[in-house]
């Protein structure tokens, strides 16, 4: 399945595409590149909510020049993967058992036959969350995983326990399907500059706003009322104190000091309860930290050298 290029993001040479079926059957996109000469080793890129594998070519090519392969997809109800409602601009899933199926699926049929070991995982706020779910389960599949912004609590007001019920009221009254409360169809990526919480890099900002107009299929909207209850409930597991306990992956959290998504306070919390673990908060930076601007992203990817076996040697 075709990359989309944009002149600002150009696809990474060396890309090979393609689509493959879950068990439940739901056809997923995916894209990979092989490690430079040489190399070996493959990092595992997993986007968040409303994301897609262009959004990240940028990283892509970071990760080729510490030697890495990269291996991605588009989750079930986003990117250029199938959607699961009429509406597509609607993100949604019914539990987030059903990304654990997209990510396994993935992992066993493209990841571990086709992409050079050792494997290395970095995942963005909800796909931490199931590289945490993962994890958790005793899926060894990973050397080391790291944690941009993971959700495992949401910040202000949507983090608070009415949030939850109230999704969860309105799943059981049969809005499931619903948008949440307040939200709609514009794509995320489309949204003003000013104001947002994602970024305070306008460039980065704009390179993503730019690849959803040239395919506006890529654009997904607010989630589902049904989406934000498989949300609630999956946090409210992480927010158990054994939880991170049964933990035995080595796993690096780097959160964002500015965060207004998801919350760094309990992100920290979660962090000192785990076995094999490091933290880091990037002071001003805000929720979506690999495209935040570059003295963010320089202290996030010194993280990543020192946490990652061998990485400082392939700058």
């Amino acid at each position: 399945m075709t990359l989309i290029s944009t002149p600002a993001n150009p696809v990474p040479e060396g890309a090979v595409t393609g689509v493959l079926k879950t068990p439940d059957g739901v056809a997923l996109r995916f894209a990979r590149w092989a490690p430079p000469q040489g190399r070996k080793g493959t990092l595992l890129v997993l986007p968040g909510r409303a994301e897609f594998i262009e959004k990240y070519f940028e990283v892509v090519g970071e990760a080729r020049a510490r030697g890495f392969a990269v291996a991605m997809i588009d989750w079930r109800g986003q990117g250029l993967s199938e959607r699961a409602l009429p509406d597509p601009r609607k993100g949604h899933v019914g539990s987030f058992a059903e990304y654990d199926v997209d990510l396994e699926t993935f992992v066993r049929e493209i990841v571990l036959p086709d992409c050079p070991p050792p494997l290395f995982a970095l995942g963005h706020s909800m796909g931490c969350a199931m590289l945490i779910r993962a994890a958790q389960k005793g899926r060894r599949w990973f050397d080391r995983i790291v944690l941009c912004a993971p959700m495992i609590g949401l910040a202000g007001r949507a983090g608070a326990r009415f949030a939850a019920v109230t999704a969860r009221t309105l799943r059981l009254v049969g809005f499931g399907r619903s948008y949440v409360p307040g939200g709609g169809s514009i794509a995320v990526a489309s949204l003003p500059f000013v104001g947002n919480v994602l970024s305070s890099d306008p460039v980065r900002y704009a390179r993503t706003a730019a690849i959803v107009d040239a395919e506006p299929m890529l654009g997904l909207g607010s989630p589902t009322v049904a989406w934000v209850d498989a949300a609630y409930r999956t946090m409210r597991e992480f927010g158990e104190p054994q939880y991170p306990e049964r933990i035995r992956q080595p796993i690096l959290i780097v959160a964002a000091g500015q965060d207004e998504v998801v919350s760094t306070p309990l992100t920290g919390k979660f962090a000192t309860r785990l076995r094999v673990g490091s933290h880091l908060v990037i002071a001003g930076a805000r929720h979506e930290i690999l495209m935040e601007q570059d003295r963010h992203r320089t202290q996030f990817w010194a993280a990543f050298d020192a946490f990652v076996p061998g990485t400082p040697l392939f700058g």
